[in-house]
């Protein structure tokens, strides 16, 4: 017999159990716990003195239902009505699949989630492939040009995995499904990936500062190389460096080459992260320069750790130059200088 199973159907002796136990039987952050509490009414329905959560065998029954619904690609304020209103099953029943085994398989019709009256004349799923459920949903709710529930959705995988792994395991696949549609589909997806872009960087933006930087610490200076347009990547590389307390200047898309030269003088950083897209917007030579920058007092003259990323530098990495090989290479990296 698993005891999770039987101490998720009774009430625990002591009353009911804090959070913290809660989120490590469900494998859920408490500040997720937290937020559905506050924001959808998904808590418990008693409080130690009135203020400590204590769950119950029943709460602990309408989490289950959640994560399952959430996990499926239902957005949270959704997911928390339908359990709320006494719908939702969880797992396997002998009269048929769970609601989150409907939404999980695509299910139509009145087990679908709902799409909104004007949906995108871009219709079809996205190639996410073998990936997490939440990509499913968000996939969806990006073809439906469904702006509520990407907000909704965005801020539940970010509450739930953390910036690097909701970036890595469900933001960039979503991405790129919409990039490799839109390649095969011609002008037909490009609203949805200019719609998907917009929340998830709106998201990133979103994301608060862990703490304050500590004094002395060098910046790293992240720009697009001139004439490359796509910042997303270099945006959660911002967001991730802002969230652990390390100071970043973030000068965004297709920054020109003096002007780039110009800031890091002015600046200083410890580091400059370069991004390239494409081959054509990748920059040996403008490398070559940033690297040879310096400044302080004769005899004791500092210069930027060079660094370049993203997938227009592979194969060609510049003497040099350190190659940043994804978001939680790049954050060890940086954090270190």
């Amino acid at each position: 017999m698993d005891p999770t199973g039987d101490l998720l159907l009774e009430t625990p002796a002591d009353g009911g159990l804090t959070t913290g136990a809660v989120a490590r039987l469900l494998g859920v952050a408490p500040t997720t716990l937290r937020s559905w509490d506050r924001r959808y009414g998904i808590g418990p329905a008693a409080r130690e003195d009135g203020r400590h959560r204590r769950w119950t065998g029943a709460d602990i029954a309408a989490l289950r239902n959640m994560c399952a619904l959430t996990s499926a690609g239902l957005p949270p304020a959704e997911a928390a009505r339908t359990v709320l209103a006494g719908t939702a099953r969880a797992g396997t029943s002998s009269t048929g699949p769970s609601r989150a085994e409907e939404l999980g398989a695509g299910a139509s019709g009145a087990a679908a989630a709902p799409r909104p009256a004007h949906a995108s004349r871009a219709s079809g799923p996205l190639p996410v492939g073998r990936a997490r459920q939440e990509c499913r949903g968000l996939a969806r709710a990006a073809v439906r040009l469904d702006a509520p529930a990407l907000d909704e959705l965005l801020t539940a995988v970010l509450d739930r995995y953390g910036l690097p792994a909701a970036w890595d395991e469900v933001m960039m696949p979503v991405l790129h499904a919409v990039g490799r549609k839109w390649e095969t589909a011609g002008e037909r997806y490009i609203e949805v990936e200019h719609l998907l872009s917009w929340h998830v960087s709106g998201a990133l933006r979103g994301v608060a500062a862990g703490r304050a930087p500590a004094p002395g610490v060098g910046a790293a200076l992240l720009a697009c190389a001139p004439g490359e347009t796509h910042t997303l990547a270099l945006e959660a590389l911002a967001a991730t460096l802002t969230q652990q307390g390390l100071p970043v200047r973030m000068f965004g898309a297709a920054v020109p080459a003096g002007a780039l030269e110009d800031a890091v003088r002015r600046t200083g950083p410890a580091a400059v992260v370069l991004w390239a897209q494409s081959r054509r917007t990748a920059s040996p030579a403008l490398v070559a320069r940033l690297d040879a920058i310096e400044w302080g007092v004769r005899g004791a003259r500092r210069r930027p750790v060079v660094c370049v990323a993203g997938p227009g530098w592979a194969g060609r990495q510049p003497p040099g130059a350190r190659h940043l090989s994804g978001l939680a290479d790049a954050v060890g990296a940086l954090g270190t200088l």
